[in-house]
């Protein structure tokens, strides 16, 4: 593990935090890097999502949702006992003053947009140098998401990938346009409509139009039927 990064200051009055990270050395490495990058911020460390979730319900009703300086939760998605997207929607259910971000190995789609979706304010790789993490965190006060740059440019990416189009539907009712395949896509990879919106950064309402809509235009009724056409059509 690399050593700890040198000292930053950073506006955290009454500020507090939770990593969530079985590796022992791994999780206090964490901390350590929390307590570097916000001076004065009281850091809690549990290794698995039941203890994530004890805490939640004992401790994270302090935070302060109103507060410049939010409270923060690294999770790692991989825990011995279940997923922390477990944990990333019960703090996106009940817990508003509270930043949750991914701290983990995994750079790949699934689990980036799975994280997203989940409700996942930032998504850092834990290969970072120290200060790099330090600097990715600071973003958190000015209202930037916390991304490392691979992951960044793969979000990009993906987007790119989604180029506008319409592809016709073969019973004859219409096309769809870019928009709802963007939508049919993530029906196809089992998302809801709220996880969708967060994805797209739209509102669930209007996620909810799109669906209406694709349900007509594919003479359709269920989320399943979605799922089997987003396949059908490659879009999964």
């Amino acid at each position: 593990m690399s050593a700890p990064p040198k000292p930053t200051k950073g506006p955290t009055a009454g500020r507090r935090a939770l990593v969530i990270e079985d590796q022992n050395d791994t999780r206090a490495w964490l901390i350590q890097t929390l307590v570097t990058a916000f001076d004065g911020i009281a850091v809690a460390g549990v290794a698995s999502r039941a203890a994530a979730l004890a805490w939640l319900r004992t401790e994270g009703g302090g935070a302060p949702a109103d507060s410049a300086a939010k409270w923060i939760a690294l999770i790692d998605l991989g825990l011995p006992d279940g997923s922390g997207l477990d944990i990333i929607r019960e703090i996106d259910r009940r817990h508003g003053g509270i930043v949750p971000i991914v701290t983990t190995i995994y750079d790949d789609d699934q689990h980036l947009f799975d994280a997203i979706a989940a409700g996942a304010q930032g998504y850092l790789l834990k290969d970072q140098h120290p200060d790099m993490l330090v600097q990715y965190l600071h973003r958190i006060d000015g209202g930037e998401p916390p991304l490392s740059p691979s992951i960044a440019q793969r979000m990009l990416k993906h987007f790119a990938r989604l180029k506008p189009q319409a592809v016709p539907d073969e019973a004859g009712a219409g096309t769809l346009t870019a928009r709802e395949i963007d939508v049919l896509r993530l029906l196809g990879r089992g998302l809801r409509v709220a996880e969708a919106a967060r994805v797209l950064g739209l509102t669930p309402h209007t996620i909810a139009g799109y669906v209406k809509n694709i349900y007509r235009k594919l003479n359709i009724s269920s989320r399943a039927e979605a799922a089997i056409e987003a396949s059908r059509r490659g879009l999964t």
